[in-house]
């Protein structure tokens, strides 16, 4: 996204390394508040397999957060802002939202600050076109939501936890999750087409319609663990659409 913003290499690696910093952090906490929930569950998470301590995941949680800050820094303050801001939601995901039948709402706000991470980051302000793409985001954001949910359908129903996925149930949770995706990557198609993209726009984007067909498809009837790989091919779908979407329309300028 940065380098779409006109961000030179080392810019967009480092705006890269941050954000993935910053969701090291996010994601190891979030394993330190399972850890009791996930001991003795299968498939088992690192925590309670044994391959990670408790005192290296906050090593992790505290090492990614500073790191992502630092690296944030450069871009100028509203992008520290911005990265603080991930930060908070992330763990306020992980604390109080994680567990609950809103657990989708910190994904639908949070996802698609995404993007607008890497242009802030490259280029110091957002063009007004950002009006668009962040709705859109929302809506893929609450998908996501919905499919992370269901990898964990059984572990959370056995430990008595409750999510958007076990208010809904897995079959009507997958529905919901294909119906946004869906909606998600038909806006992109029209608006590409309507702009009269180019080509390449256009093929990434339909690699990218592939990528998240499959993940729905494959998420549908699969276990816990199939489950977690299809959803984390639906984000990497989202992610290369978004990438294709500004790449092929004037809504980045």
């Amino acid at each position: 996204m940065a380098l779409l913003a006109g961000a030179d290499a080392m810019a967009a690696v480092r705006l890269g390394v941050a954000m993935t910093a910053l969701q090291v952090s996010i994601g190891s906490l979030n394993d330190i508040v399972d850890a009791p929930h996930d001991r003795g569950r299968t498939p088992a998470k690192p925590i309670p397999g044994g391959l990670v301590s408790t005192t290296e995941a906050w090593a992790a949680a505290i090492g990614g957060a500073a790191l992502g800050l630092a690296l944030a820094l450069p871009s100028g303050v509203a992008t520290l802002l911005l990265a603080m801001v991930v930060l908070a939601i992330g763990y306020a995901y992980d604390l109080a939202f994680k567990g609950t039948a809103w657990s989708w709402l910190p994904f639908a706000i949070g996802i698609p600050l995404l993007p607008v991470f890497g242009w802030l980051g490259a280029t110091g302000g957002l063009p007004s076109s950002f009006t668009i793409l962040l709705p859109v985001a929302v809506i893929a954001g609450a998908a996501l939501a919905v499919a992370n949910a269901r990898a964990d359908v059984e572990r959370d129903a056995a430990a008595g936890v409750e999510s958007v996925a076990t208010r809904l149930g897995i079959e009507r949770a997958w529905a919901v999750n294909a119906g946004l995706l869906g909606v998600v990557v038909l806006l992109a198609a029209v608006t590409l087409i309507d702009q009269g993209a180019p080509a390449l726009a256009m093929l990434g984007a339909l690699g990218a319609g592939i990528i998240i067909g499959i993940g729905v498809f494959l998420g549908r009837h699969a276990d816990s663990a199939g489950r977690e790989r299809a959803w984390e091919l639906e984000a990497v779908g989202v992610g290369i659409l978004a990438a294709a979407w500004l790449a092929g329309t004037t809504l980045g300028q």
